[in-house]
């Protein structure tokens, strides 16, 4: 099975199938996606055929609504839901940051913030995610990289999967690098990034994350209990949307 799908102007689209959980188990492919800007789809190209030929049924869009103002959203079509869920409640300018800072420990220490304002959106997007629903599901956010992998890490670490899984799923952005930092270029032909690691999605940056959350909750699953709510059904209900009976 193919885990990157290619697209013309989606650069970061993923399915996260195929990782061993725990009991035997794998997480479905076809079923959860990952990916940057669904803004960029347009009716009528190559891509939006592509796109649609997933069946996709539910999109989950993490950006804030002034991202989704200046680069639109999904085209809204019969048959497909949209959830505008904004986990991020402190936006900050990447290529702004300054490049005397730790990289890693800066984009972990952000993705914390994410953690502890975003709870109430975080437990709706896992509930959606986790809805009975036939039909694939994606989730994104501007690059695909920081917002949906914080989404992405925490349904994986939900499965069972393990953890070196989890940060190699987060460092796959980095394939994809190049390509979105030409985006940004075209959209902000007006900026200059001064931070030499902008655009950069290393294993470690989760590797932190994650840390620091285990640190501070014991787990991941601890985390959700205390912070988004009832963990036991919330899991349960993942478990047996995403993953394999056998």
């Amino acid at each position: 099975m193919i885990r990157h799908i290619e697209f013309d102007r989606l650069h970061n689209f993923r399915d996260l199938g195929g990782y061993r959980a725990d009991a035997g188990r794998t997480v479905r492919w076809g079923t959860l996606y990952r990916s940057d800007s669904l803004g960029k789809l347009r009716p009528g190209s190559a891509d939006w055929d592509r796109f649609r030929a997933l069946g996709v049924g539910t999109v989950v869009d993490l950006r804030h609504p002034f991202e989704i103002e200046a680069r639109g959203r999904v085209p809204a079509v019969d048959g497909l839901a949209y959830h505008n869920l904004s986990i991020e409640h402190r936006p900050y300018d990447q290529s702004a940051i300054s490049p005397d800072v730790d990289p890693w420990r800066y984009l972990a220490d952000r993705f914390a913030e994410v953690l502890d304002d975003g709870v109430k959106e975080l437990r709706t997007v896992l509930e959606v995610i986790a809805a009975e629903d036939d039909r694939p599901l994606v989730f994104h956010c501007a690059s695909g990289k920081d917002r949906t992998g914080i989404v992405a890490a925490l349904v994986l670490s939900l499965l069972g999967v393990a953890e070196e899984e989890v940060l190699a799923d987060f460092a796959l952005t980095e394939l994809a690098t190049e390509r979105l930092l030409a985006d940004w270029r075209a959209n902000h032909p007006e900026q200059e990034s001064i931070w030499p690691s902008f655009g950069r999605a290393p294993a470690e940056v989760m590797r932190l994350t994650l840390g620091d959350l285990t640190e501070r909750y014991g787990s991941v699953r601890q985390y959700v209990a205390e912070r988004l709510g009832p963990e036991p059904e919330l899991t349960g209900a993942l478990r047996r949307r995403l993953l394999t009976s056998d």
